[in-house]
């Protein structure tokens, strides 16, 4: 079983209105996810190295997925997996997008001996460009030579089940709905998603809803505990 999270860390600017990136990664520690998809990665840091000088001072056994610059481009998405975790490829795709640049970033990674796929992502505003967005990175996963144990995750900015992104993805996925993340003060509106290829099976999913997550972003992280079988 492996514990997955998804956390938009607006830049580390927190509900206070200060910048505190300290913050979000003691969330994370308190979390202990073995994978986790992080958005909104400060755009004015030219590499990751003060990312992972930062997770260094807190003490967490994560490692960054470099992929250059043109992550900043697309909401600044991110991957960090823990140190048992280890990654043997890493694909950037661009996605169609009308207010700003997106992207959505393809793992494959291996823990164990069990080998599976993450989907990193933080789509868009517009609900007729989201949809367009979740069919991109769906037909790029299906035209992939070899198909495994999926894990996608991220921002999606979609709420509503019976229509939209949502509905795209879970024609042949598993959407998990741990609840309400935003706005971090006054949880309404489940923004932030796991979803996982038929074959995994959930654990458990949750919001994480401590003081000092309601402190550090405007988002609440969600996570998944998943079980992922052995091909």
């Amino acid at each position: 079983m492996l514990r997955f999270a998804s956390y938009n860390i607006r830049r580390g600017v927190g509900t206070d209105r200060r910048k505190d990136l300290s913050r979000n990664l003691a969330v994370m520690r308190e979390i202990d996810a073995a994978v986790v998809a992080v958005q909104e990665t400060d755009p004015d840091v030219p590499s990751l190295a003060a990312h992972e000088q930062a997770i260094d001072a807190a003490q967490l056994s994560y490692d960054a997925v470099l992929l250059g610059p043109s992550q900043y481009m697309w909401r600044g998405n991110m991957v960090l997996v823990r140190e048992d975790v280890t990654v043997y490829q890493a694909t950037c795709i661009s996605l169609p997008a009308l207010e700003e640049p997106r992207g959505a970033i393809v793992v494959e990674l291996t823990c164990d001996g069990v080998d599976f796929r993450v989907v990193a992502m933080h789509l868009g505003l517009v609900g007729l460009w989201r949809n367009w967005q979740a069919d991109t990175v769906l037909a790029h996963i299906s035209a992939l030579e070899r198909q495994k144990s999926l894990v996608m995750m991220g921002d999606l900015n979609e709420w509503n089940t019976r229509w939209g992104c949502l509905g795209r993805f879970e024609a042949k996925h598993h959407v998990v709905a741990p609840g309400p993340s935003f706005h971090s003060k006054w949880p309404l509106l489940p923004l932030d998603r796991i979803i996982t290829s038929p074959e995994v099976t959930i654990m458990g999913a949750g919001v994480h809803n401590t003081e000092l997550a309601r402190l550090a972003s405007d988002h609440l992280p969600v996570w998944a505990d998943v079980e992922i079988p052995i091909a």
